[in-house]
C-alpha cells in the first residue's frame, strides 16, 4: 500500500468536490459577513479536532486573521472545560452545546457547528436550539454520503457544507480551508 499515492488521490477528489462548493462556500461567509456587520455574533463548536477548529475560527475572529481590524464577536462553545462538563454531568452531556446556545444565542447570531462525521448528537442538537432562537445556522460536515447512515447533523442546518471523503484527515483540513477562505472574505469586507 502505497500511502503517499493515497493521500495524493484524496487530495485530487478533494481539490475537485472543493470547487463544486464553492457556491456554498460563498454564501456562508457572506452570511458570516452579514452577522458581523450587524453587531451580532459567531458561535462554533464541535468535538476533538472539529472544537479546535472551532475554537480556530473564534480566534481569527476575536484577535485577527491577516489584517489589523476591530474585533469580531466570537464564542466558540467548545473551550470552556469546566461548563462543558458541569453541563455533561447534571443534564444530558449531548446538550452541551444546546444548552449554550439557548444562554448566549441571540436572534441574528449564527453558530458554525462542525463535525466530519455528520453524526454528532450534540451538533445536531445546538443547530437546533440556534434555529429554535433564530440563529443563522451553518454545518461544516463530511461523510454525508452515505445514504444508510443516520447523520442528523445534515438536516438541521439551513447550510451545509458536506465533504464528501471518509478520511477525517482530509475533512478537517478542508474545514480549515473553508474557515480560511471564510476569514479572507471577512477581512476583506470589515477589515
Amino acid at each position: 500500500m502505497n500511502t503517499w499515492n493515497d493521500n495524493l488521490t484524496e487530495w485530487d477528489r478533494l481539490r475537485a468536490s472543493l470547487s463544486e462548493l464553492e457556491t456554498s462556500i460563498g454564501r456562508t461567509g457572506r452570511l458570516l459577513i452579514e452577522t458581523l456587520r450587524a453587531d451580532k455574533k459567531i458561535l462554533a463548536c464541535g468535538n476533538g479536532g472539529s472544537a479546535a477548529q472551532a475554537s480556530h475560527l473564534c480566534t481569527e475572529l476575536v484577535g485577527r486573521y491577516r489584517r489589523q481590524r476591530r474585533s469580531l464577536g466570537a464564542v466558540c462553545l467548545s473551550a470552556d472545560g469546566p461548563l462543558l462538563t458541569c453541563i455533561a454531568n447534571d443534564f444530558d452531556p449531548a446538550d452541551v452545546f444546546a444548552r449554550q446556545v439557548q444562554g448566549l444565542g441571540q436572534p441574528g447570531d449564527c453558530l458554525v457547528g462542525l463535525t466530519t462525521s455528520g453524526a454528532s448528537q450534540n451538533i445536531a442538537r445546538a443547530l437546533r436550539a440556534a434555529r429554535e432562537r433564530g440563529l443563522g445556522t451553518v454545518a461544516l460536515l463530511g461523510r454525508c454520503g452515505d445514504p444508510a447512515a443516520k447523520r442528523p447533523a445534515c438536516d438541521v442546518a439551513e447550510h451545509e457544507i458536506i465533504i464528501p471523503s471518509t478520511a477525517t484527515a482530509r475533512i478537517q483540513e478542508a474545514h480549515l480551508l473553508i474557515i480560511h477562505t471564510w476569514c479572507d472574505m471577512i477581512d476583506g469586507a470589515l477589515g
